[in-house]
């Protein structure tokens, strides 16, 4: 199974070094897993040490990590003191994103470091929304009602096919998001450093046009992740990898969260 995404065709290569050595993807009940390509009477089936990913195994491991990255928001929420706040999602920030960088780059699945990153993810999240349920009541619950909202109706849409992952929207979204990442950054260093106010996130039409945007960008990233899932699924990935998998998810339901937190806010005033 061909794949234009180059790290999942890397991957592919491992699956199929594992095949040609006398492993196939199986399904749960002996089956070939979604139609894959190689059936089960020209292989023997793969011993319990190397099981393919499944989207079952992906859906497990996200709602995982979901769950951990709650129980660190809250406790995070619930146990460092005020004035502790800014060191804390500041370092939960920084932890995310080393092991984030490191996660996306490294070509092993790493359980460990994937709990790490909800741990210190949940921690940030966890802060973040303080922070802003102390100026907005209720704003959490509605910022969370609508990523997961979101979250759904993409999913549908993906599963009905009326968004499909071509590769030009493939290369589209991750144009977009690549774009909306480099803006982000641009706008962080020229105010943190520079003390400039460039109107992307201070509640003005321009603030809430570039929100929009990156809840768009956001939203679809998802498809792509659905994509990977279903490519990885059919190239019989071995199961570890639907940690990766998880992980892609969990990064664009922050990601849409954060975006929603923040858009919301511009619509609530200042009490």
């Amino acid at each position: 199974m061909k794949t234009s995404n180059p790290v999942l065709a890397r991957l592919g290569q491992a699956a199929e070094r594992e095949r040609a050595a006398g492993y196939a993807p199986v399904g749960q009940y002996g089956q070939p897993e979604y139609g894959g390509p190689y059936p089960t009477t020209d292989y023997p089936a793969a011993p319990p040490t190397v099981q393919p990913m499944t989207v079952d195994d992906v859906v497990v491991k996200t709602v995982v990590m979901l769950g951990i990255l709650g129980i660190a928001a809250a406790g995070a929420w619930a146990l460092v003191p005020d004035s502790l706040t800014t060191v804390a999602w500041m370092g939960g920030a920084v932890v995310g994103l080393v092991l984030g960088l490191i996660i996306s780059f490294s070509r092993m699945a790493n359980p460990v470091l994937v709990v790490a990153y909800a741990i210190a993810e949940g921690v940030f999240v966890g802060m973040v929304s303080k922070a802003y349920e102390s100026f907005y009541d209720g704003i959490v619950l509605q910022a969370v009602t609508a990523t997961f909202g979101v979250f759904f109706l993409m999913a549908i849409l993906y599963k009905i096919r009326a968004i499909r992952a071509t590769p030009r929207f493939v290369r589209g979204v991750i144009a977009a998001m690549a774009g909306v990442f480099a803006v982000m950054l641009i706008n962080f260093v020229l105010g943190f450093f520079f003390d400039i106010n460039t109107g992307l996130r201070d509640g003005s039409p321009l603030a809430i046009g570039f929100s929009l945007v990156c809840i768009v960008v956001a939203s679809l990233s998802f498809i792509l992740s659905f994509h990977e899932v279903e490519e990885g699924v059919r190239m019989g990935l071995p199961r570890r990898y639907s940690w990766v998998a998880a992980f892609g998810i969990v990064v664009s339901l922050v990601w849409l969260y954060l975006e929603m937190l923040r858009l919301i806010s511009y619509f609530q005033g200042d009490d």
